[in-house]
């Protein structure tokens, strides 16, 4: 870890946020004896990322020249060796002077070195046609991704997953519960619709008039329903009542609106005469139960005083005891047993 290193990732303005995480973790892992050349796998992990989305950050870092990739081969194995990262404030730092990787854009020439570096940056070999240091084109060795040698069938040549494909599946704009409940809704007023029509007169495959065509008129006729009240069934019915006097289809809704409004109201007269008719039987029933008299009153509550069963004191009031020791049903003795006072 180097703290002018990471002082210097701090500086830099005009970064997006993950490519300044990302210049930071590498700058963290920046050796001054040594120099920067983390795994994808750590570096990845330390950004909290994935392989594919850092490697389109460290595209933006060495485009904007804030660092250089230099690729490494092991001379003995042939393989991989994890990319040595040339930081923008290391000494003799400058921009690539070869064409990038035609697959990342990575540059293959590192700056300048001396003798002493020159085993660390060992040279290609020709065999291996300029292997891409991210994803290892050409390299007859694994690739150091890890992924399937064979290319993607998706990105052609390239085994790295493209970035920009989003994997999370969008919230639709509408649910599609919504919309297919509308369309079906949409599909069975057309029927009525239609059904409407027939019984005003229409022929089947008519041509109808202007004033019957389009949303203008089936909005008319979803007032009578939504403002009126009137119910699909009751227009169509009104609809027949109305070619008894005028044979000929009307020229368009608005000709109809006056029976439907009377039909309306007649619909909630009848409904106003109809609960006014149950509340009244309601009441007459009421007030025909019969009432019983004071024989049966004091009958009935002799019974209870008589028996042994529970004798609630509310139960007998002084009228009722009065009434049934007027009649001798009771002794003045048994009430008192029964508590009745």
């Amino acid at each position: 870890m180097s703290h002018d290193a990471t002082n210097w990732a701090i500086q830099r303005r005009g970064l997006k946020p993950t490519t300044k995480i990302v210049l930071w973790h590498l700058c963290d892992r920046f050796n001054p004896d040594f120099g920067c050349f983390p795994s994808q796998d750590r570096l990845a992990h330390d950004c909290e990322i994935s392989r594919s989305t850092l490697n389109e950050h460290l595209d933006r870092l060495e485009a904007e020249h804030l660092l250089r990739r230099v690729p490494r081969i092991d001379p003995a194995t042939k393989r991989q060796l994890p990319t040595r990262y040339i930081l923008g404030f290391e000494e003799g730092f400058a921009p690539h002077d070869r064409e990038p990787c035609p697959e990342t854009g990575h540059g293959l020439l590192p700056f300048s070195y001396d003798a002493e570096t020159a085993s660390e940056f060992a040279p290609i070999p020709a065999d291996l046609a300029e292997p891409c240091p991210e994803i290892a084109h050409g390299n007859p060795q694994e690739p150091v991704s890890g992924f399937c040698p064979d290319p993607c069938p998706e990105n052609a040549e390239s085994r790295v997953r493209n970035p920009d494909t989003n994997l999370v599946i969008e919230p639709l704009s509408k649910p599609v519960k919504e919309e297919e409940d509308a369309a079906a809704r949409e599909a069975d007023f057309d029927r009525f619709f239609a059904e409407l029509l027939t019984a005003l007169g229409f022929a089947a495959n008519a041509t109808l008039p202007a004033w019957w065509q389009g949303w203008p008129a089936r909005t008319h006729v979803r007032r009578w329903i939504d403002d009126i009240g009137l119910s699909r069934k009751r227009i169509i019915e009104v609809a027949l009542e109305t070619r008894t006097d005028h044979p000929n289809p009307p020229d368009g809704p608005k000709a109809l609106d006056r029976f439907m409004e009377r039909a309306a109201q007649r619909d909630a007269q009848t409904a106003v005469a109809n609960a006014k008719s149950q509340k009244a039987k309601r009441r007459r029933k009421r007030e025909d139960t019969p009432r019983l008299s004071h024989d049966e009153k004091a009958a009935f509550y002799a019974k209870m005083v008589n028996a042994d069963g529970y004798l609630p004191v509310s139960a007998i009031n002084n009228s009722i005891r009065d009434l049934m020791l007027a009649r001798g049903l009771v002794t003045p003795e048994r009430l008192r047993l029964r508590g009745v006072r």
